[in-house]
């Protein structure tokens, strides 16, 4: 299934089936990644069941590695939303996120002391499955703007 958002034959790329498909899961995931960084930020974690260091070490964060976080985050939210707008802002806020989240990263893998609950399987797993959903929704988004699907 293809649609067309202008109606007109040649007057623009068709919208390709997939492209809702992967605007509407990764504007669900990254909705996620807004609510964590929110409720942090807003001092929300008490009662979460998130360990006790965790949330020191995160209320800790410095403010240059803060802006790099938000910029990963919102970035991601709002390429989100660009892709399903089909703007072609999608892949420069994917790649302001990318920015963000290895800004982020070197805070937390080189920079910082990183909990020990941080450093699991299951957190580095995570960490990685991030950047892969980050890359993913950059190419993906650099795809449909070259193809002419993002305007």
């Amino acid at each position: 299934m293809e649609t067309t958002l202008n109606g007109g034959a040649g007057a623009g790329a068709k919208t390709p089936w997939h492209l809702w498909v992967v605007g509407g899961v990764s504007l669900l995931w990254n909705s996620g990644g807004a609510v964590s960084y929110t409720t942090t930020k807003l001092g929300m974690l008490e009662g979460s069941g998130i360990p006790a260091e965790q949330i020191e070490y995160l209320a800790n964060i410095p403010a240059w590695a803060s802006a790099f976080w938000a910029l990963g985050v919102w970035g991601c939210l709002l390429g989100s939303g660009a892709l399903l707008l089909r703007s072609r802002f999608a892949t420069a806020l994917f790649g302001i996120s990318l920015v963000g989240l290895l800004g982020l990263t070197v805070y937390q893998r080189l920079l910082s002391d990183l909990p020990a609950s941080y450093q699991t399987m299951g957190h580095s797993l995570f960490a990685a499955l991030i950047w892969v959903i980050t890359i993913a929704l950059f190419i993906y988004a650099r795809r449909q703007q070259v193809n002419g699907v993002l305007r």
